[in-house]
């Protein structure tokens, strides 16, 4: 069994489980749409019991939530946050998951390039990463098609907000990647995966708050917008480049820190 296909089976069980939860997430929010839907003070009367910093917080703003992509707009940003730690565990694992455990030494003294290691992992990330994205994908449009109760809504606005996901995940997997060669010890994955998410999601929260567009370059939760691409049609092509930027940095980075890491192991 090659390392890839080893990883691969190994990431299989946390890519159908994480899958699983997000298609029941949407199954959740999109079953609560048709009721909603039928009556638009009804929103009125639940958000105005909000104050007016949580829903932009929550991104609630600037979009009709009786529509069909409006409503959608919150249950894509609770998709994001989930798909932001599953993203954020695979890149703090994938490459120190050998020397938490102490199984380096087999791994290493094997006949394999660390190149061969790096890729083969990357590649098997991408893989549960990409399962997880096309459950997203099916789960979205299978619902849409069951409680969109007859609303009529633009299927290219969910095809654009949808395909942001994957730049969205490789951001994540990219900065976990780096930070997880750059210390030390990873002494918990869902430790730091969970506080990299969140603290994004914290800053894009922060940023929507005190109206600071510098905080947006910071985090992943501005440059895909669930409401601003509702609103907008379209992506911000800066913040897409940025992102962009940062996912190919990270992971060249992580390369080149991997082969010259010195890897502890259990001798």
């Amino acid at each position: 069994m090659n390392i890839y296909t080893r990883e691969v089976k190994n990431k299989l069980k946390s890519a159908l489980i994480w899958s699983v939860s997000i298609f029941l997430l949407i199954l959740l929010f999109m079953s609560f749409y048709p009721g909603f839907a039928t009556d638009e003070t009804l929103w009125d009367m639940v958000l105005e019991n909000y104050p007016k910093e949580l829903l932009q917080a929550m991104g609630m703003t600037g979009v009709n939530m009786a529509t069909v992509i409006g409503y959608f707009t919150m249950c894509m940003l609770f998709t994001q946050i989930c798909l932001a730690v599953q993203a954020s565990q695979y890149g703090f694992s994938i490459l120190s998951e050998e020397e938490r455990d102490m199984t380096a030494d087999f791994l290493l003294t094997k006949p394999i390039k660390r190149s061969k290691v790096f890729f083969s992992k990357l590649y098997a990330a991408l893989t549960a990463l990409v399962i997880t994205n096309a459950v997203v994908w099916g789960s979205t449009f299978f619902f849409l098609n069951v409680f969109s109760d007859g609303h009529e809504y633009e299927p290219a606005l969910f095809v654009k907000m949808l395909s942001s996901l994957i730049l969205f995940q490789l951001f994540f997997l990219g900065v976990g990647m780096v930070i997880s060669v750059s210390v030390k010890k990873i002494s918990s994955v869902l430790s730091f995966s969970m506080g990299l998410a969140f603290g994004m999601y914290i800053i894009s929260t922060i940023g929507s708050l005190v109206d600071d567009n510098t905080l947006a370059y910071l985090t992943p939760f501005k440059y895909f917008e669930p409401n601003t691409i509702a609103i907008d049609g379209k992506y911000d092509p800066l913040m897409v480049v940025i992102c962009a930027a940062v996912i190919v940095v990270t992971l060249v980075t992580s390369y080149i820190l991997y082969l010259k890491r010195n890897i502890r192991t259990a001798s």
